[in-house]
């Protein structure tokens, strides 16, 4: 897998969400259990993005067992080209998506300083400039859904929902994610679905 494009043409524009339709950018998507067998079983997306025109998620807790140096050209710092490449969904994946947080970032886009880009060139300056406090995420590939798509799966209960922190999004382990917000979101069904196996045939 080699990414040297970008996912610029995926930015959604400004468009007024219709009144009765709620934005659900900046939140969680799991798996309720009714996606087995999908390429999403078992998945926690962030939305990005969301609004009438569709939305953009990336999958957080699936990784591509490849290195962020061995799939991108480019000048990277060594400590970032060690990082694991995400998955972030099954649309065009060799764009490239990434998430980066700091303490203060004024024009943050996802979350308040949390911010969602797809430039190679700006990637190259974060890395350069790493600090402490900053952290970075990077994905091959996303997960888009067209108008209504995403609306008429969580009617489907396709879905749950959770806030997503930039604690579950940077600082969980991959494996970890989906129970433990299971766990988290509460109740008898989510408690169970979090201790069921992934091959539900072994029960």
């Amino acid at each position: 897998m080699e990414i040297v494009g970008t996912a610029s043409s995926v930015h959604l524009g400004r468009v007024v969400m219709p009144e009765k339709t709620k934005s659900l950018k900046g939140q969680l998507l799991l798996d309720s259990g009714e996606l087995q067998g999908s390429f999403f079983q078992r998945t926690v997306l962030l939305i990005c993005e969301h609004n009438a025109e569709g939305a953009f998620g990336l999958i957080l807790n699936r990784t591509s067992g490849n290195k962020i140096g061995d799939a991108i050209v480019a000048d990277l710092p060594d400590p970032l080209k060690e990082g694991q490449l995400f998955l972030g969904g099954p649309v065009q994946p060799t764009a490239l998506s990434y998430l980066h947080s700091d303490n203060h970032i004024p024009d943050a886009t996802v979350l308040p300083n949390l911010s969602l880009g797809h430039s190679l060139d700006a990637l190259v300056e974060i890395g350069a400039s790493l600090s402490a406090a900053r952290k970075l995420k990077l994905f091959a590939g996303y997960a888009g859904w067209s108008a209504g798509q995403l609306e008429g799966e969580m009617k489907r209960k396709s879905w749950l929902t959770y806030p997503a922190s930039l604690e579950l999004i940077f600082d969980t382990p991959p494996e970890q994610l989906w129970p433990l917000v299971l766990r988290r979101k509460g109740g008898w069904r989510n408690q169970l679905l979090a201790q069921s196996p992934e091959d539900l045939s072994w029960n």
